[in-house]
């Protein structure tokens, strides 16, 4: 990729977003930047609207968002990246819930810095991470220790 970072949303950031105001740093990352989410993400968010039937005003806004932020798909390069980061962890003894470790694959394939306020995505090697969570908006993307 060349020109303008990429900002991959994970589920917890792309959640602020749609329940509505939240935290600045994100919303002008957003503003600034642009972002996109991963199809991993996308069904995290209808997984969680079909969860709640009743929710109708959540799924009207789940559904606003998914219409104006690009949805990157699923690829066999991304899968392999997957296989290839999930063996890497393992043999260091870490591990990540099997959707973040999706989205963790996902994010290095399109070479994107990761937008998530979950702790656990620092233990990713090679992945460049932003902390919307925090209250600096000049912080920068972190990247994680590669791996030995």
């Amino acid at each position: 990729m060349s020109g303008t970072p990429r900002y991959l949303l994970d589920t917890n950031a792309a959640s602020v977003l749609i329940r509505g105001p939240g935290s600045r740093a994100l919303q002008d990352l957003v503003i600034d930047y642009g972002a996109c989410i991963s199809v991993i993400t996308e069904a995290e968010l209808r997984f969680g609207i079909a969860r709640r039937p009743d929710a109708t005003r959540l799924a009207k806004a789940v559904e606003n968002f998914l219409q104006d932020i690009p949805v990157l798909p699923w690829t066999s390069a991304t899968a392999k990246a997957y296989a290839d980061l999930r063996a890497r962890m393992e043999i260091r003894g870490l591990s990540l819930s099997a959707m973040d470790m999706l989205i963790a694959a996902h994010a290095l394939t399109e070479d994107c810095a990761l937008v998530s306020a979950d702790k656990a995505f620092s233990q990713v090697p090679g992945l460049t991470v932003f902390d919307w969570s925090l209250t600096a908006t000049t912080r920068k993307p972190t990247k994680a220790p590669k791996a030995s």
